[in-house]
């Protein structure tokens, strides 16, 4: 074929190719979706964050979407202040409390032997529990039930102390106990006179309901009860507490909303300049954060939060480790 007639038959085929090109319905569509731009995750606490507080759950390896971490802002309560807070949605987390009437054990051990998320010191403790245990539906360890200004002469003083439970109902609050010599343990919602001689009933010091409760841990004072700040540690008789002194705290409160909230802070000059705080600052500070119930638990050395296993304050305890501890309450 010469180049005239192979030119010629190159320019008829024009029009085809033409009108192959302008016609796209035989073309496929793209199979695949449009990448979607990414979104920074959605913050579960965000008043929370707006008070300060810092998320800092990535610090600690991978936690349940349930639960996340807060550092405190630089100053809390006017005051130079390391503190953390671990918060639970309770309507996918479980609030646990391990330990025994007799026996001590550090904090880390607990975890390594129950591998919970959070674990936080709990009640008070000499050689054994001297707070509440109460795990399963069942007692495990009363609160203290009387104290004397001396043990032989007296007087002797009979307080309803601090717990916080979580109840049958799936409702969770502040209260007093008393367990009577007949092995019923009552709860009230005023704590006794202070320094009362009258040994706690049904009827006194206000009118006593049986304890029926999932889980609960016991400690004090009660901070909040019905979003009202008590800090009854005078009618509580705690006089160990050092409850007007700044030092290592620790605490669990619950919101309206149903976050659990477990607050620790550092003390004793662990850091340069960060004393602690008093029993009345921890009660403003989980007031402001939301807490409608709050009590306080174990503090000064045993203070002490454990997230995946890892410590967040410094703890005080004198032997440079964590103290060892008749109770912690866990969340996972």
């Amino acid at each position: 074929m010469s180049t005239k007639k192979k030119m010629l038959w190159l320019l008829s085929l024009l029009p085809f190719f033409i009108a192959c090109g302008d016609d796209n319905t035989d073309i496929p569509d793209w199979p695949w979706a449009e990448p979607e731009t990414p979104t920074e995750p959605v913050e579960a606490n965000p008043d929370i964050v707006n008070l300060g507080w810092t998320n800092v759950k990535s610090t600690y390896g991978t936690l349940p979407e349930h639960i996340n971490v807060y550092k405190s802002p630089e100053t809390l309560e006017g005051k130079k202040a390391i503190a953390y807070i671990a918060v639970g949605d309770m309507s996918k987390a479980a609030f646990g409390v391990l330990g025994e009437k007799t026996g001590l054990k550090k904090p880390k051990e607990f975890y390594e032997e129950n591998n919970s998320t959070i674990v936080i010191n709990g009640g008070f403790f000499y050689e054994g529990s001297l707070s509440l245990i109460w795990r399963n539906g069942e007692m495990v360890c009363k609160n203290n039930d009387v104290t004397a200004e001396d043990w032989t002469n007296g007087p002797f003083w009979y307080p309803v102390l601090a717990a916080f439970c979580e109840m049958n109902d799936g409702s969770f609050k502040s209260m007093w106990t008393y367990t009577t010599l007949s092995n019923v343990t009552y709860w009230y919602s005023e704590p006794s006179p202070v320094k009362s001689e009258t040994t706690p009933n049904e009827n006194f010091p206000s009118t006593g309901t049986v304890l029926n409760a999932k889980t609960g841990i016991g400690g004090g004072p009660v901070l909040l009860l019905d979003g009202n700040i008590k800090n009854t540690y005078e009618e509580e008789i705690l006089s160990d507490i050092g409850a007007t002194a700044n030092r290592p705290r620790s605490a669990i409160g619950i919101t309206n909303d149903k976050k659990m909230i477990l607050f620790v802070c550092e003390g004793d000059g662990m850091t340069t300049g960060v004393a602690g705080m008093t029993t009345e600052n921890v009660a403003n500070i989980m007031k402001t954060l939301g807490c409608t119930d709050a009590i306080n638990l174990d503090g000064g050395g045993s203070s002490c939060m454990l997230v995946n296993g890892q410590e967040t304050i410094k703890t005080s305890d004198s032997s440079g480790d964590e103290r060892s501890v008749a109770s912690v309450v866990t969340l996972k």
